[in-house]
C-alpha cells in the first residue's frame, strides 16, 4: 500500500476555520468542488461531483479542530476503500494540515495525477481560509486531462 502525503500551513490563529471548511457542505464547496452535497456528520456521506466524475465519502471520524477522516465509498476504482485523513494542529500563527490519502494498492499513473490535484486543492483550502476565496472545481487550476 502507498499513500499521498501533504503538509500545508494555513495562516489562522486557531484550527476552527480549517475544521469548518473540512466538515460542512458550505465549506467543502468553497474549496474543493461547487457541486457538494450530503452530511458531514460521522456516519454521513458527502457527495462530491466534478466535471470528470464524482466521489462519495463516508465520514468515519471527527475530532473538532484535530482530525477529520473519510472512507471512499464510491468513485474511481483506485480510490474505493482508501481513506482521506486530515490531521490539524496549531504551530504559532499557522494551523498545520497533515493530509493523507491512504491505502492505494500501487503507485499507478493515476495516483501521480491525484497527488498533483490534491496539492492544488490544498492550496485552494489555504486560500479560502486566509483570503475568503478558494478555487473549487470547476474554477480550479487545470493541470491535465485524465481519462
Amino acid at each position: 500500500m502507498v499513500d499521498i502525503l501533504h503538509r500545508v500551513g494555513i495562516k489562522t490563529p486557531t484550527p476552527e476555520k480549517v475544521y469548518h471548511a473540512l466538515t460542512t457542505v458550505e465549506g467543502l464547496a468553497a474549496w474543493w468542488t461547487d457541486d457538494t452535497k450530503g452530511s458531514g456528520d460521522v456516519g454521513g456521506v458527502l457527495e462530491f461531483r466534478f466535471p470528470s466524475g464524482g466521489v462519495d465519502m463516508e465520514v468515519t471520524e471527527l475530532r473538532p479542530s484535530e482530525r477529520v477522516r473519510w472512507r471512499v465509498a464510491d468513485g474511481p476504482e483506485e480510490w474505493i476503500g482508501t481513506t482521506i485523513n486530515w490531521g490539524l494542529h496549531q504551530s504559532g500563527d499557522y494551523t498545520i494540515v497533515l493530509f493523507k490519502h491512504e491505502g492505494w494498492q500501487e503507485p499507478v499513473e493515476f495516483m501521480h495525477h491525484c497527488t498533483t490535484r490534491w496539492g492544488s486543492y490544498l492550496m485552494s483550502l489555504k486560500s479560502l481560509v486566509e483570503t475568503g476565496e478558494g478555487a473549487p472545481a470547476p474554477r480550479d487550476v487545470e493541470i491535465s486531462d485524465w481519462q
